[in-house]
């Protein structure tokens, strides 16, 4: 037991650089005290304890406000941050090093009795606010984004973010490299499709360019197979895109009321 908790409170120390010392973590971390409480609850849950483990559960609900069934089933290492507001339900499964922050939801979507809530397995982490809900498994290692709803499987080492949740797969660097660089031809700032901001729009823009890229090669070889048969087509430089084509690339100056009225005028 007492090994158990010391590796408890080695894991905050691992994941939340606020935390100082040993004495600070385990006496002003509510998701400690939850976790703690919600072993004991089970304990007494898989011995027929039933009720007395319900009674724990609701205490611990309401000294930490993170509520867990004590039928669910929970790895080592499992570190809550903050924490209010997170909802366990009975046949929900955590593995080993997995992390929640507050808002979380662990739920179902079926009232029948059996398997309804989510697998979590070794290492994910779920982002404020998501709600991973269904009979389903998150594979080991991967991230829910915040305020995600997430009601599928997801893959190992994956990202899923939105609502409903989606895949985020995160581009070759040769991908990468062709798309800044299509980007920069016709004056564009591809902002946002980078790994630190998995947009679903910014994956749609990147795959945008992939396609441009595409009609610009087959066009080329079109002129090229045209003059290897005598044509003497060449083909004029594209022109390059003015500003004003994309103007939510710089930010848009204040103009009063007025002032909108006159230039609407002109």
């Amino acid at each position: 037991m007492f090994k158990g908790i010391r590796e408890d409170i080695q894991s905050v120390f691992h994941r939340d650089p606020a935390a100082r010392n040993a004495f600070e973590v385990l006496t002003c971390y509510p998701g400690l005290h939850a976790v703690w409480l919600h072993r004991l609850a089970h304990g007494l849950w898989v011995r027929n304890w039933k009720w007395l483990a319900r009674m724990i559960s609701n205490f611990g609900r309401w000294f930490t406000g993170i509520e867990i069934h004590p039928g669910a089933k929970i790895g080592r290492r499992f570190f809550i941050d903050h924490g209010v507001g997170i909802v366990i339900g009975e046949t929900a499964e955590l593995g080993d090093d997995v992390t929640l922050y507050q808002g979380v939801t662990l739920g179902g979507t079926s009232w029948n009795k059996g398997k309804r809530h989510p697998t979590l397995e070794d290492g994910v982490v779920v982002g404020a606010g998501a709600k991973v809900l269904g009979p389903f498994t998150v594979g080991a290692g991967a991230k829910i984004g915040s305020n995600a709803v997430v009601t599928k499987a997801v893959p190992a080492g994956a990202t899923a973010v939105g609502i409903p949740g989606r895949i985020i797969v995160k581009p070759s660097d040769e991908v990468e490299a062709k798309r800044q660089e299509i980007a920069k031809r016709f004056g564009f700032d591809a902002y946002g499709m980078s790994e630190d901001m998995p947009d679903p729009v910014a994956r749609s823009i990147g795959q945008i360019l992939d396609h441009l890229e595409a009609v610009e090669s087959r066009l080329e070889g079109m002129c090229e197979a045209m003059n290897k048969l005598g044509s003497d087509y060449k083909g004029e430089k594209l022109p390059d895109l003015p500003d004003f084509a994309f103007p939510c690339s710089e930010p848009v100056e204040d103009f009063s009321v007025g002032e909108i009225d006159k230039s609407v005028d002109k």
